[in-house]
């Protein structure tokens, strides 16, 4: 078939690896997740993060990818790319000129996958599947595609303000934590909330070692190209990653006596989240600080906040993702700089206090969509199929009363 564009092998190459990493960071979800339940809704956690893997990405190739980047308006896109009709092999010079559209469409179906899977932590050990199913569908249609499009689309509303979001601030970390948070109070508080749930931290540390992994395509992949640039968020994701570790068991360590490995790798992530709208704008300095600072505000967030205000927000995920990737969003108005991205623009302290003020319009504006939609959504599937599973179900769990598994031969 003849290519109307030329496509670069190197990019492609890139691409391509960066979506397997990216694929990768759903299951690597699954056991950072599964870990921390008990031991009876280890495969309840699994079974949700691989469903998202496979009715998202099949939603995604029907419409949502067409909703997502098409042509529309500045809200939604159109349906000219429906079934993927046209997302082929030659470029689409709007987004990735140098790679196939369809390299293109698959490394975002994978952002697309991970998002849902990410609020699953906020609804541990209290959600019917046959629920989440919905959820995940409705959540997914109405709120994570029309932010998509808002922020990354080529006619979107946020774009054309001259946001900077490099790959998921708002579209991916903001959006799945204020989701985990509403979703969360919607379903209310898990019975026996006051007792110990992490039944396995090695697990943990293993799920979350391979989302350390897998954001590196996550990030640098979002250059959608092999170059100084894909190289910067590289070094930036790391740079973050272990600032932020470094700073949460610090502080776990004033606090409390005690650095934990829990707190640790709770670190890694926050950095991480933190790190995802900046990578590509920001210099090696700034990620560092941007870490430090995420593994205070993510401290606070997990062990104060919500305490405070007595959500079950279970694994964090607003407290991890929400703050974090406010922070991020922030701080990418203050940091982003010209000289590692001279396509984007200066932030605050380089001279453009218009930036940071786009970013706020650009984070505020997606806490207050995603929230509304969000319970709107909840509402819904409450009243169609009920949220919640039934108190002995809970308390005999969901591996058993959702899926007619167990995870392990010792009984709880």
């Amino acid at each position: 078939m003849a290519q109307a564009l030329p496509i670069n092998s190197g990019d492609t190459a890139w691409v391509l690896i960066s979506a397997g990493l990216v694929m990768l960071m759903t299951p690597a979800l699954a056991f950072f997740y599964g870990g921390m339940v008990r031991r009876k809704n280890i495969l309840g956690i699994l079974m949700k993060c691989f469903a998202c893997l496979g009715v998202v990405l099949l939603l995604w190739a029907i419409y949502g990818y067409s909703l997502a980047f098409g042509r529309g308006n500045g809200f939604i896109g159109g349906l000219e790319w429906l079934n993927l009709k046209g997302v082929g092999l030659n470029p689409n010079p709007d987004y990735a000129p140098t790679i196939p559209h369809s390299a293109f469409m698959i490394f975002q179906a994978m952002f697309a996958v991970i998002t849902p899977a990410v609020i699953i932590g906020s609804l541990v050990e209290r959600m019917k599947f046959t629920s989440f199913l919905l959820f995940m569908a409705l959540w997914l249609t109405f709120v994570y595609i029309p932010i998509c499009h808002m922020v990354w689309g080529v006619d979107g509303w946020l774009k054309g303000l001259g946001v900077l979001d490099f790959a998921g601030g708002t579209v991916v970390e903001i959006n799945c934590g204020v989701a985990g948070l509403v979703a969360a109070i919607c379903l209310g508080p898990r019975l026996g909330i006051n007792k110990p749930t992490l039944h396995n931290l090695p697990l943990v540390v293993l799920g979350g070692g391979l989302l350390w992994f897998g954001w590196l395509g996550f990030n640098a992949g979002s250059a959608l190209a092999a170059n100084g640039i894909a190289a910067n968020a590289f070094v930036t994701t790391n740079l973050a990653a272990a600032a932020a570790a470094v700073s949460w068991a610090s502080i776990e360590w004033a606090m409390t006596g005690k650095p934990t490995m829990f707190g640790t790798i709770s670190g890694v992530i926050a950095g991480l989240v933190a790190i995802t709208p900046a990578c590509g704008f920001v210099e090696p300095g700034a990620a560092m600080l941007i870490g430090l600072v995420v593994g205070i505000l993510s401290f606070f967030a997990v062990s104060v906040l919500k305490q405070k205000f007595r959500y079950d927000d279970a694994l964090d995920a607003f407290g991890v993702h929400g703050v974090g990737g406010f922070w991020g969003m922030i701080a990418t108005g203050l940091f982003a700089t010209t000289a590692v991205n001279p396509g984007a623009a200066n932030g605050f302290l380089n001279g453009n206090p218009g930036l940071l003020k786009v970013q706020l319009i650009a984070a505020c504006f997606t806490v207050v969509y995603c929230a509304v939609g969000t319970a709107v959504i909840s509402l819904v599937v409450d009243k169609l199929v009920g949220m919640r599973v039934k108190p002995e179900d809970e308390i005999m769990g969901l591996d058993l009363t959702q899926h007619h598994e167990r995870a392990y031969t010792i009984l709880d």
